[in-house]
């Protein structure tokens, strides 16, 4: 199902740019599009996850330079049945995290340093297990090239906009107003196609991230007062890269306006009804556990 998703996504993701080509240069700018969306989805394919990461200024870490952090990875790395990933750390005051990486055996889990301030060990195991259920499921192939060629939907969006809007040439057969439709509705379309994957894939993540982890209320915990810190600090990077904040655990994004309208992530409220269905079912109340 994921590898359908994906195919459906970078096929959809192509026909945007082959539009965009049209638009810029008639039939020779539409080969020209196909072209470099074939080689932008292989260029993400192997390096949007070293793309994010550098985004984001995160930087890895080690048993020497965070040993409580890579061993809670590793002890939930081995629970979920996975290679151990790479551990990084972004100095970055919001409380967050997102995992990144093409497949389970080149995968990278990063958390802020806002996280590592808030969280306790309990709740950051339950981060981390909803990170790694993203690695399991395969769910990071699509976060890391959507983010990639979501972005490069706009940049060549707005280059159709400065080809187009200027002048009327008869290679141009949508001329100025159609430059201004495509600079509108193309990034317009990428975010719905964030959109649309994002939520039940977080849902599904919250659900196995729970079994990985053994307790469904360590990351009903977290998630709200994650979403406590969202909403008190700014995620400046994320502002600037929009296009990853699907992502996130919790969305980075102080929205309002169209980033209400477009919300790449479920309510919080709604997951943590969820995960506390899902412990009541376990037969689970609020108790300690073996990460203390």
């Amino acid at each position: 199902m994921n590898l359908f998703r994906t195919a459906v996504l970078m096929a959809f993701l192509t026909g945007l740019f082959i539009a965009i080509g049209y638009l810029i240069g008639g039939q020779t700018g539409m080969v020209f599009a196909f072209l470099f969306a074939a080689g932008t989805n292989l260029f993400a394919y192997w390096n949007s996850d070293k793309m994010v990461l550098r985004m984001y200024d995160a930087q890895e870490v080690d048993e020497s330079s965070a040993p409580e952090l890579v061993h809670l990875v590793r002890r939930l790395a081995e629970n979920a049945g996975l290679p151990m990933p790479k551990v990084y750390i972004a100095q970055n005051p919001q409380p967050n995290a997102f995992a990144t990486g093409r497949n389970p055996e080149h995968a990278a889990v990063c958390v802020t340093t806002g996280l590592l301030d808030r969280l306790n060990e309990e709740e950051l195991a339950g981060v981390l297990a909803h990170e790694l259920s993203h690695v399991k499921n395969r769910d990071t192939l699509i976060m890391t090239i959507t983010a990639t060629v979501a972005g490069a939907v706009s940049m060549l969006a707005n280059f159709a906009f400065m080809f187009g809007a200027g002048q009327d040439r008869r290679n141009n057969p949508l001329g100025p107003i159609g430059a201004i439709l495509i600079m509108i509705v193309a990034p317009l379309a990428a975010m719905l196609v964030q959109m649309a994957i994002s939520r039940t894939r977080e849902f599904e993540a919250d659900r196995s991230g729970a079994l990985i982890s053994g307790r469904p209320l360590w990351l009903a915990s977290a998630l709200q007062r994650i979403a406590g810190g969202v909403q008190q600090v700014d995620n400046v990077e994320a502002e600037t890269h929009p296009a990853t904040a699907h992502m996130f655990i919790i969305n980075p994004l102080h929205g309002g306006g169209l980033g209400s309208l477009f919300a790449t992530h479920p309510s919080t409220e709604e997951r943590v009804a969820r995960l506390e269905r899902m412990a009541s079912e376990m037969g689970q109340e609020p108790q300690r556990g073996p990460w203390s």
